[in-house]
């Protein structure tokens, strides 16, 4: 009967990896479906900056920044409010169920 050989061969050589191809040219800036970029002209006035985006965005205030982080924080804190609110009432509704 003739002895069978099982290779026992452990090779320690490190795993190299080919790099993979890249699925876009680094050197360029990415394509993005759906945005157009415009160049900023350096001619441009302040007045006729200020036109465009009143144009683009009219709702957006324009005044005092001051005014602005109150009412930013003023919004915050009501938003806190109501979810310490509605904390409350679930647990307050949820205490008169078990009398």
């Amino acid at each position: 009967m003739a002895a069978a050989s099982t290779p026992s061969v452990a090779t320690n050589a490190p795993l190299i990896q080919q790099p993979a191809s890249m699925p876009y040219d680094i050197t360029q800036p990415p394509v993005i479906e759906g945005f157009t970029p415009t160049s900023r002209r350096d001619d441009e006035t302040f007045k006729e900056r200020f036109m465009v985006k009143f144009k683009q965005n009219p709702f957006v205030p324009i005044g005092n920044t001051r005014d602005s982080q109150w009412l930013m924080r003023g919004r915050i804190f009501a938003q806190g409010f109501t979810v310490a609110a509605l904390i409350f009432g679930v647990f307050a509704t949820s205490m008169k169920s078990k009398d």
